[in-house]
């Protein structure tokens, strides 16, 4: 691991402490590319115009005429957290915008595969809708909207996902929806293409109210709040680890201040319980490492109307039943994921000699493997490896037993979508399904084309993968000044909005290792001198003992003894004094 420090910015890191912002947060926002500070500002007033998103008024009109026909909205989710939530707000904000007839339906991973398709848009009408609206998926459906279509159903289609690749005609193959909002669709200036699944609902619904405000259903001071539905979309967008620019961290920042202020549906509340997570001091590793899997667990292995459900309750009991249910899922998860990983790691190592390389990117296959688990492994591989990864399990779909899908994860460098449509260029028809974006995305091919795909896709890493791309190198920020060594000051950075794109705080300094021991045979636990201070350390996941004088990369954090709370350092990594020198 190559431990850098991240380019500083005085200038503006001074014009942010003029400002009022707290010091070394001015310091650590300007190293992230804050240059104004109203780019801190967090008020619901500088989001960003839904009259910005195409489609978005388009849509709201027609939600409207829907609405004042009585007429019934389906809303077709996706099966991750995004989707989930997304689904969650869809619901409930057109309840509170006057719908009487708003219903949901979510594909099955297995059965259904991914997205709005012919089936499910039969199954929609089946149930009486005259509307269908995708919620996170949706803009790759060609076929599932004009089944949808030509059943007379009016179609809307919300998502972030990106479009299909120009065609030889240089035209992106969109579905013949009724409106469709996106803004990563062609010809969308939306400022924000990092707005994800929940995010577009939220702004469709924000267009819905202006609309309905504009026929005069209501006025601003009567009009349905929808800031209650805020806990959800930020919980979406830090569960779907899209970047964090400065309008998705103003949608997170309201939705921490909600649900600090207990304001929040009941069955987020459950799962901060199940998860014993404090929501008064929540943050987004909450809603990242806590929340978001546990509603992931039940696309992965179950039913995502398990998620959704506990979302959509406002029984408290009931909340609490359903967040029990998914906590269980997520430790189904979490075993049969153990399996799957120290088998995928053992493939892995078999696929070069030690001293070697690795190939410049990874497909892992196993006929034992579980399709919902595939994308949590291939993020397990990538991150040990720093190699593009996919993971691929037979699909569980009758009638395709002979298809395998894969789900893959990247590094930064390596557009993960752009080298699946390059692979399906180069070598027509391996590719029966694909999609997704730069570091995430997933696609499915025939088991006997497995190893095709495998070559092709090392030929593109291998082309587009330079050493510097491929060497690991974490970004910190440099030496902690020794007065923000204090318990207040992890509270107030733990307090701020981190997530993609805008990286938690690491810093790194020199230390003095005065003792260390194993904890529970695999976490190394350690007595520092910080600076002169003395002060805990642990580095979970490592078993090698350190050097006693050595650079440690970490984070500033809370833990609590005998109702004592004390500052310690969670270490990411670490490099020998001397080698840190040279």
């Amino acid at each position: 691991m190559n431990i850098v420090t991240r380019a500083s910015a005085p200038r503006a890191a001074w014009a942010l402490e003029q400002a009022g912002t707290h010091p070394l947060l001015a310091r650590l926002y300007a190293a992230r590319g804050v240059t104004q500070p109203e780019e801190l500002d967090a008020a619901l007033s500088k989001l960003l115009p839904p009259s910005d998103l195409l489609g978005a008024q388009q849509a709201a009109v027609l939600l409207a005429d829907a609405l004042a026909a009585n007429k019934h909205l389906c809303i077709v989710a996706d099966y991750d957290c995004d989707g989930a939530t997304a689904c969650a707000v869809a619901v409930r904000g057109l309840r509170l915008l006057g719908a009487t007839q708003a219903s949901y339906l979510v594909p099955d991973r297995v059965v259904d595969g991914y997205g709005l398709t012919a089936s499910i848009a039969r199954r929609v009408r089946e149930r009486g809708a005259d509307v269908l609206m995708t919620v996170d998926n949706g803009i790759a459906s060609i076929d599932g909207v004009a089944q949808a279509k030509a059943l007379g159903l009016q179609v809307v289609v919300t998502d972030h996902h990106l479009p299909g690749a120009p065609g030889a005609d240089g035209r992106v193959a969109l579905p013949l929806a009724d409106v469709i909002v996106n803004p990563n669709q062609p010809g969308c200036p939306f400022a924000s293409k990092a707005l994800c699944g929940v995010g577009v609902v939220f702004y469709v619904l924000l267009a819905l109210r202006s609309e309905l405000r504009n026929r005069g259903l209501f006025d601003a001071a009567s009009q349905p709040k929808l800031d209650a539905l805020l806990p959800l979309v930020a919980l979406g967008t830090v569960a779907d680890v899209v970047k964090l620019d400065a309008n998705n961290r103003r949608l997170v920042a309201q939705g921490l201040k909600r649900v600090r202020a207990g304001a929040m549906p009941a069955g987020m509340a459950s799962l901060f319980a199940v998860c014993a997570r404090n929501a008064q001091a929540a943050t987004t590793f909450d809603f990242g490492f806590a929340l978001g899997p546990r509603i992931n667990a039940a696309g992965r292995l179950s039913d995502m109307t398990v998620g959704i459900e506990c979302l959509l309750t406002d029984d408290p009991g009931r909340a609490d039943e359903l967040a029990t249910a998914l906590d269980s899922i997520n430790r189904q998860r979490r075993t049969i994921e153990s399996g799957m990983r120290d088998m995928a790691m053992e493939i892995v190592d078999s696929l070069f000699e030690e001293g070697q390389e690795p190939p410049s990117a990874v497909c892992v296959f196993d006929p034992d493997f579980h399709e919902g688990v595939v994308g949590i492994v291939a993020s397990r591989i990538k991150d040990r490896l720093h190699r593009p990864a996919f993971v691929f399990a037979a699909s569980g779909a009758p009638g395709k037993e002979h298809e395998l899908k894969g789900s893959g994860r990247s590094i930064p460098g390596f557009h993960l979508r752009d080298a699946l449509d390059l692979v399906a260029k180069r070598h027509p028809g391996v590719l029966l399904r694909f999609g997704g974006h730069a570091m995430a995305a997933g696609c499915t091919v025939a088991e006997e084309n497995l190893e095709t795909f495998e070559q092709a896709l090392i030929e593109v890493a291998q082309a587009w993968l330079d050493a510097a791309t491929l060497a690991r190198r974490l970004e910190t920020d440099g030496a902690l000044e020794p007065q923000y060594l204090r318990l207040d000051v992890a509270d107030t950075l733990q307090q701020a909005v981190w997530g993609q794109g805008f990286a938690a705080p690491v810093f790194c300094d020199e230390v003095e290792v005065v003792s260390q021991r194993l904890v529970a045979e695999k976490h190394l636990q350690l007595k520092l001198l910080l600076q002169g201070q003395p002060i805990d350390g642990i580095w979970f996941g490592h078993t090698e003992p350190l050097p006693r004088h050595t650079r440690l990369a970490y984070r500033l954090d809370t833990d609590a003894w005998n109702g004592v709370r004390r500052l310690r350092l969670l270490v990411e990594a670490a490099q020998a004094a001397d080698q840190a020198a040279a």
